[in-house]
């Protein structure tokens, strides 16, 4: 695909991972809705990009932005959804458990209600987490929902052709969702990353890149591209 001219809506765009790669869309002289429950977060945008502010887990919300900027080509989400639970599993709190799911839910709606509204040859590219594949003691919330996460993108891809379907899983990335400063947050990433095969946090234009390399190669569907460190290999 070349990204020139196409229409992007990024859910999860005003920040992080999904900042980035509406800023790298928008660089590549695509135009780009960027979606999520704060735009102010964005702060000041690039020219070619603007900003909505929804909720994924809004169905009639979510119907209702995708009529008014239909047809679009490019359909990117890196929205949580909602709150993330850690801790043991016999010790978790459960109800933090199940609303952990609120993120594959929330992908689920956009992907379900934006497909409709696409060009025949658009691509849609989610976000998952390396925990899908190889969980560390605490992630049992994160393993679960992005092992969904990405389950469901290799069952709806086949469904959705020719329109295309992928997924990114990175590992650990200096993002604002890490909300400690100063030596606290490198000491985090510090003990998160180190036995990682390249010991240090990846950032979000490194996570945006592999989004866009999965918008660009039309011959990449119902597959799940890792960004991660050597996480799963370490």
């Amino acid at each position: 695909m070349d990204v020139a001219g196409k229409k992007a809506i990024v859910f999860g765009g005003t920040s992080g991972i999904g900042l980035a790669a509406a800023k790298q869309l928008v660089g590549l002289g695509a135009t780009v809705i960027a979606v999520s429950r704060d735009p102010s977060k964005a702060g000041e945008v690039p020219e070619g990009m603007t900003l909505e502010s929804c909720d994924v887990r809004d169905c009639a919300a979510l119907s209702e932005l995708f009529e008014r900027h239909a047809p679009f080509d490019i359909l990117v989400s890196s929205a949580t959804g909602g709150v993330r639970s850690f801790g043991p599993f016999l010790d978790m709190d459960m109800d933090g458990y199940q609303k952990s799911f609120d993120k594959l839910w929330g992908y689920a709606n956009v992907v379900r209600y934006g497909t409709r509204h696409m060009a025949e040859d658009g691509t849609i590219v989610l976000v998952s987490g390396s925990p899908a594949r190889k969980s560390k003691p605490g992630q049992v919330a994160l393993s679960s929902v992005g092992a969904a996460v990405e389950q469901l993108v290799r069952a709806v891809a086949p469904e959705i052709a020719p329109r295309r379907l992928n997924v990114v899983s990175p590992g650990s990335i200096d993002t604002p969702m890490v909300s400690l400063q100063g030596e606290e947050r490198a000491a985090l990433f510090q003990k998160a990353t180190a036995n990682n095969v390249i010991p240090r946090a990846g950032t979000s234009d490194e996570v945006a890149q592999a989004i866009v390399f999965l918008i660009q190669n039309d011959f990449v569907t119902g597959t799940t591209v890792d960004v991660d460190g050597g996480w799963l290999i370490s």
